[in-house]
């Protein structure tokens, strides 16, 4: 499983020009689930995600996580994130989850988020969405669960 996290002041995913998704502070999360994924990937990669230190503390440091300061998380689906483009000039998606086998565990994540952390929202699985984001820093990192 693969997540690009962005803190963000605020995100928002729109489908057909509805928001069907919204944060303030908080991390929005670009989630991949990859073929060999399921749940042992996605208990570990909400703890990733909740305890990733990378809200800064009182003197300025990148030493708080989403868990301590209860910011928003926004999970979006993105299967091009296990995109192998390592040659040529065309992605091969060989490397990402059937979309059953994504939906399956993508949905088991949000549950998951859900049950651990308030404020959970998501984006459409499957569907052409807007992503919205202000990023805070800009601050971007890649996290992968194996």
């Amino acid at each position: 499983m693969i997540a690009l996290i962005q803190r963000v002041d605020s995100a928002r995913v729109d489908v057909e020009n509805q928001t069907v998704g919204a944060i303030g502070p908080g991390l929005l999360a670009l989630v991949a689930v990859e073929p060999d994924d399921g749940q042992t990937q996605c208990v570990r990669m909400l703890e990733r995600l909740l305890g990733y230190r990378v809200f800064s503390d009182t003197e300025g440091r990148m030493n708080l996580s989403l868990g301590q300061t209860g910011g928003g998380l926004l999970l979006v689906s993105q299967f091009t994130l296990a995109a192998d483009t390592r040659k040529g000039m065309r992605p091969s998606f060989t490397s990402a989850a059937p979309p059953e086998h994504g939906r399956r565990w993508f949905d088991r994540l949000v549950e998951l988020a859900r049950q651990a952390h308030p404020g959970v929202e998501i984006g459409q699985f499957g569907a052409h969405m807007k992503v919205h984001l202000v990023n805070d820093g800009p601050v971007t990192f890649r996290l992968e669960v194996r």
